[in-house]
């Protein structure tokens, strides 16, 4: 899978691991402090943990009682709610004791380990010190990701995109999850579709595979040929033990969050498992999914230059979807463009062009999960797409979100006030698409973009430098992350998700290590959302009347010259860009007076 860089949300912490602290010497330990950095006011780049001083709890004594009790209480609390759905007692036990007493190491590792390295002088040693019980922190919680599987694999796929919220010894000890996905028996499979079907698998499939073609966290995907047709399929099965432990392990990631949040009340990650909560039983209906995946081929069946392929959906229950099957190589597999004399540049512009109509598009669906491993390439001989001579094929619809439009406007003319470096503008539309005052809009000017808010303010379509990177790098030690959590959960949940798709494709396009740098993908985003803004300004119009009524007329016709100056302005920008390109330059560009 390609490494994503979610540069608008989400967070990470859990685990199992030796190392264990008896009673009485547990409660003889201080209390640790997590001492809160300044903010970084000259950006609004993402940072490292670092936590400010909790209130007073109960004296040194009864901590150790607090913290056991609270976990063991909690755990308890989740057996007895999933009691009725539970087969094996047993091993809901073992799932529950591996995250309660890996949360138990985790909570008094970081508080040990604060208290001491408040102790210390040397800033390298500091650093050392909290960078080594990140990384056993991480490595526990790793051991019971992979343990447990299932959801707990997607929540750390999740976790392993958030390198703007967590510390490096935590994004990357997850990366490995990405490609470490559980896979599902065949007897198993074969005994769920009979369940679910009322049908034997053979009764419909004259062929399928026994081993997958693909695996992720909460499903598989088998190559069939349906019997009475003989077509060729792609057969997406949930993995059958998710049914038997969802709902155990929903109550234990809640859990896990808020017991963070008692422990560590700046660090307070409950936004994160909410979303979860909302999405998860979503992406485990493939009904939904079936029902996005249609809606979306019709929506792009209207724009039929985007050389974009929705595989067809023959049919769906619950836990099983069948649709045709259409193959193709993985974004990251730069041989085979290159080998193909596919274009890397006119696929990240197409990749832009489809992932903006899905956010600016009237009445689109937004695809929200648009990591390496769901989208693929292929060579064709059509020529769609303007002569593009390839097709995007997109998979799994699982997670999809609508976007208002009052929103839509507002978030398009947001992003136009970034691309101007008009910091006013930017404030006004930051405040109404995420409800984020002034003393924090550059934190999450830098958290939506992935820049140096000094890059934001100035020209964002310039390439980032290493030295933007190390600056930010030593931004994100100085006690921002509290600010940025803080900040992300109040904002709106669809501007999470949002922020998330922009951060994943913003890693697509990374890399395929195009030579365009950022500039044409802004000045395809600048497109759709001065679209976007003219068709508001027609609506205004017409609340007043006819549009051909002379005084709207003349409205009408201005609206309609500014949306055609801007439009000029790009063609030229990018006919710029494609000369400059040839010739080896280094792109960055300024586009101001956009709207």
């Amino acid at each position: 899978m390609l490494k994503p860089t979610f540069s608008s949300l989400v967070a990470r912490r859990l685990a199992p691991a030796p190392a264990w602290t008896c009673a009485r010497c547990r409660i003889q330990l201080p209390r640790p402090a997590f001492p809160r950095g300044p903010i970084a006011r000259q950006y609004g780049s993402v940072p490292r943990p670092s936590f400010t001083t909790p209130k007073p709890k109960p004296k040194p004594r009864r901590r150790a009682a607090v913290l056991l009790a609270t976990a063991g209480g909690g755990a308890a609390a989740m057996l007895l709610s999933v009691g009725d759905d539970v087969k094996s007692g047993y091993e809901a036990m073992e799932r529950t004791g591996r995250v309660a007493s890996t949360l138990v190491l985790c909570i008094n590792d970081y508080r040990t380990t604060l208290n001491q390295r408040d102790k210390l002088e040397d800033t390298e040693e500091r650093d050392h010190v909290l960078k080594a019980c990140h990384k056993r922190c991480a490595l526990r919680t790793l051991k019971v990701l992979e343990t447990n599987g299932g959801i707990f694999i997607k929540l750390g796929q999740h976790l392993s995109a958030m390198n703007y919220l967590l510390p490096t010894e935590w994004t990357t000890t997850f990366i490995p999850l990405q490609d470490k996905c559980p896979v599902s028996s065949f007897e198993s499979i074969e005994q769920m579709f009979k369940k679910d079907t009322g049908e034997d698998l053979w009764d419909y499939f004259s062929e399928f595979s026994a081993e997958p073609i693909g695996a992720a966290s909460l499903a598989q995907v088998h190559l069939a040929t349906i019997k009475e047709t003989g077509q060729k399929v792609a057969v997406k099965v949930q993995h059958p033990s998710l049914e038997q432990w969802s709902k155990l392990d929903m109550s234990l990631t809640s859990f896990t969050f808020s017991t963070l949040k008692r422990f560590f009340p700046e660090y307070d990650l409950e936004w994160l498992s909410s979303e979860i909560e909302v999405s998860l039983p979503l992406e485990l209906n493939f009904q939904c999914e079936a029902e996005n995946s249609i809606r979306t081929k019709e929506h792009f069946a209207r724009i039929p230059e985007l050389p974009l392929v929705i595989p067809d959906v023959i049919w769906a229950k619950k836990r099983i979807l069948v649709m045709a099957c259409e193959a193709g190589r993985r974004l990251d597999d730069l041989d085979y463009m290159d080998s193909n004399q596919i274009d890397r540049d006119e696929v990240s512009a197409t990749l832009a062009r489809i992932f903006n109509e899905m956010i600016f598009g009237d009445n689109a669906p937004l695809h929200c999960d648009p990591h390496g491993g769901n989208i693929a390439i292929r060579r064709t001989t059509s020529r769609r797409g303007g002569g593009a001579n390839f097709d995007i094929i997109l998979y799994d619809h699982g997670l999809y979100r609508d976007i208002p439009q009052a929103l839509r406007r507002s978030y398009a003319k947001m992003w136009l006030a970034i691309i101007d470096g008009d910091v006013e503008r930017m404030k006004k539309y930051v405040n109404e698409v995420a409800g984020v005052g002034e003393d924090k809009f550059p934190l999450f000017a830098s958290a939506i973009t992935g820049r140096d808010f000094s890059v934001v303010s100035s020209s964002i379509t310039k390439p980032k430098e290493a030295s933007e990177q190390k600056t930010m790098s030593s931004a994100l030690q100085e006690g921002l992350l509290v600010d940025l959590v803080q900040m992300l959960g109040q904002v709106p949940r669809i501007i999470l998700l949002i922020l998330k798709t922009n951060d994943l494709t913003r890693s697509l396009d990374e890399n395929l290590q195009t030579s365009q740098g950022p500039a044409r993908q802004f000045l395809i985003l600048a497109r759709y959302c001065m679209r976007t803004v003219f068709y508001e300004q027609l609506d205004e119009i017409r609340q007043r009347g006819s549009l051909y009524w002379p005084p709207n007329a003349v409205r009408v016709f201005a609206a309609w010259l500014g949306y055609m100056r801007v439009g000029v302005k790009l063609e030229a920008f990018e006919l710029w860009i494609i000369i400059k390109r040839a010739f080896g330059y280094q792109i960055g560009i300024g586009l101001g007076g956009m709207a």
